[in-house]
């Protein structure tokens, strides 16, 4: 854990020790970020040192963890430019192993829980984390109890079973499954994985955004569109886009960050609409993109953050939007989009049609996510 100085709390700033195991800060639950010495680092750590690496995540190690990476060859996605939009590209993540950018947290969450000696973890998830849980924690000879609504789509529960972990389908929302894993992980001696409630997952995340600086040569786009469930990745880029600046890569010009989500599940959207830096808690969640259903994401406060600093926003789509929008990327594009990041096009198309209040137009640079494969929601999308 040489890289990691030390643990921060992004509510109260207090710090922790990055060499036991740590879920949140105990002084108020705030979610914690890993710190490394980015003024030492810059001396030798510049975007030179990337050639001839290997293509994956682990080619950033500088500023990750410092231990033996448990991986499947997650990261470096293609960025493919869009045959439709001349100024837009697309981040395919569905590319990554088992099919998500799940795989790029859980692969670093998964290498420093191997290292801390925990053996025993447990995560509630929408779907493609939990397949993500499950292949990593197979690969590294751990066991994952995993903790799924009833209605995830049919592939990620053949393919938890398939890795071997343990899973429980509940009869709720992916809330209801973070309740039961916080009621008996002390019980069962689990470690909690969930989303944002350990460290890690962020710094495998944030690799997408050092991946779009080398990808884009040198240069970060005008915007981002990312669709958010917990919402890790648009803070783990926000991240990553700190450690940039501070270790000398970029200035202090950043991407607006765009947030989208579901129309019947959309927390963050109605928050920033409120302008509050909290979401309350949205009744009767449903929607198509199960990744997106998420009625309250623990992050809230870190996402509303990165919208005010970059001067983003966030949007919401309908579920129909999110259809047609899969159709006309697999159609057009040739990519077969998980729903959650058919969202990203839905959203560019509908901000880009305003006609007052434009937070991008056709000729910003923007990069639309595309967080999964379409071939893990093929029940849905029949």
């Amino acid at each position: 854990m040489s890289q990691v100085i030390h643990l921060e709390c992004t509510s109260c700033g207090a710090g922790l020790p990055a060499e036991i195991p740590q879920n949140v800060c105990p002084n108020d639950a705030g979610i914690l970020f890993a710190r490394y010495d980015l003024q030492t680092l810059k001396q030798n750590f510049k975007p030179e040192s990337l050639r001839g690496r290997n293509a994956s995540l682990w080619r950033y190690s500088e500023v990750l963890p410092n231990v033996p990476p448990a991986t499947l060859g997650e990261g470096f996605t293609p960025l493919l430019p869009s045959r439709e939009f001349p100024n837009v590209w697309i981040k395919d993540e569905g590319l990554n192993p088992t099919g998500s950018f799940k795989a790029r947290g859980i692969s670093v969450a998964i290498s420093v829980a191997r290292s801390l000696g925990l053996t025993k973890l447990a995560m509630p998830s929408a779907g493609n984390a939990a397949s993500a849980l499950a292949a990593y924690a197979a690969a590294s000879g751990l066991e994952a109890s995993i903790f799924m609504p009833q209605d995830v789509p049919l592939a990620n529960r053949v393919e938890c079973a398939s890795y071997g972990a343990k899973v429980t389908l509940v009869n709720g929302l992916i809330s209801d499954c973070a309740r039961i894993v916080a009621e008996r992980k002390h019980k069962e001696g689990w470690f909690d994985l969930s989303t944002l409630k350990e460290p890690y997952r962020i710094e495998g995340k944030k690799t997408m955004a050092y991946e779009l600086f080398e990808q884009l040569g040198g240069k970060l786009p005008d915007a981002i569109i990312f669709p958010c469930g917990g919402g890790v990745g648009v803070i783990a880029m926000w991240k990553a886009f700190e450690e940039m600046e501070q270790l000398g890569w970029i200035n202090s010009v950043r991407p607006k960050m765009i947030v989208v989500q579901a129309a019947g599940c959309a927390p963050l959207v109605k928050a920033w609409q409120e302008r509050k830096s909290l979401v309350e808690t949205w009744p009767d969640a449903s929607t198509v993109a199960a990744g997106l259903r998420v009625p309250r994401p623990y992050g809230d406060y870190l996402v509303i953050k990165a919208l005010q600093e970059s001067q983003g926003t966030a949007v919401s789509v309908t579920d129909e939007e999110i259809m047609s929008s899969l159709k006309h990327w697999a159609r057009v594009e040739g990519i077969f989009a998980a729903p959650e990041g058919a969202a990203s096009l839905a959203a560019y198309s509908k901000l880009i049609s305003q006609r007052t209040g434009r937070v991008i137009s056709e000729k910003d640079r923007v990069v639309l996510f595309n967080t999964g494969s379409g071939l893990k929601y093929l029940d849905v999308i029949r």
